[in-house]
């Protein structure tokens, strides 16, 4: 949300392939919901413009703005079973540190990765002018990225923490740490520690009509 509106977002493909982005923003204070022109890839999302709409997850959406190549395969340290990030008992205080997140609380394992690239094409614009992703081997989700800027120097470095849940017998994805490293600021999202717990894709509630754009309007928000 971004004073006070909420925007909702679907992401999906067509028949021939392109994607697509449907979003709708709810205002308040006028309680009506409007679709939106487009919105997806660089676009700045969330307090002081620290990820795009695409860095959801590490990437997400679609990725014809780049030229892809698996550079190689390779073990290295990422986070993994990040159970403490997500303990009731802990608080944000402690968790986010000046500079970084509290390495404390942050568990590492030694892991096979495959390292992903992506180069901007000609033609085509986005913050990003290379992006390299490291996807875990075991449950190919994305838990390493470094963002280069136009001159070609790393700016932005990702990081996305994961645990087991049982209840839904799957790894799930949970806080993200986007580090800008020339500001040496960053942002932590996703965080549920002082929250409600996290409602899982198993929650009934959770079908079609939940989505819709009529829901927004009926949550009174």
């Amino acid at each position: 949300s971004d004073r006070g509106s909420l925007i909702v977002s679907q992401t999906y493909w067509d028949h021939e392939g392109s994607d697509l982005t449907k979003t709708w923003v709810y205002n308040p204070g006028t309680r009506r919901v409007r679709q939106s022109p487009e919105y997806g890839f660089d676009q700045p999302q969330g307090p002081g413009g620290f990820r795009t709409v695409d860095d959801d997850r590490l990437f997400n959406g679609s990725g014809e703005r780049y030229d892809w190549k698996i550079l190689e395969k390779k073990e290295i340290y990422v986070p993994y079973d990040n159970y403490k990030l997500n303990d009731a008992s802990i608080k944000y205080a402690s968790l986010l540190t000046k500079g970084h997140p509290n390495p404390d609380f942050v568990r590492y394992e030694l892991h096979r990765v495959w390292v992903l690239e992506a180069t901007l094409k000609p033609g085509f614009r986005h913050q990003y002018a290379k992006r390299v992703i490291y996807l875990d081997e075991d449950t190919w989700m994305a838990l390493l990225a470094d963002n280069y800027d136009a001159h070609g120097q790393l700016w932005r470095t990702n990081m996305q923490t994961t645990f087991y849940a049982y209840d839904a017998q799957r790894f799930y994805p949970a806080t993200v740490f986007y580090q800008d490293l020339i500001s040496s600021a960053y942002m932590a999202d996703r965080m549920t520690n002082e929250g409600k717990v996290v409602r899982l894709n198993s929650d009934p509630e959770f079908n079609e009509g939940y989505f819709s754009p009529d829901s927004i309007r009926a949550s009174g928000l």
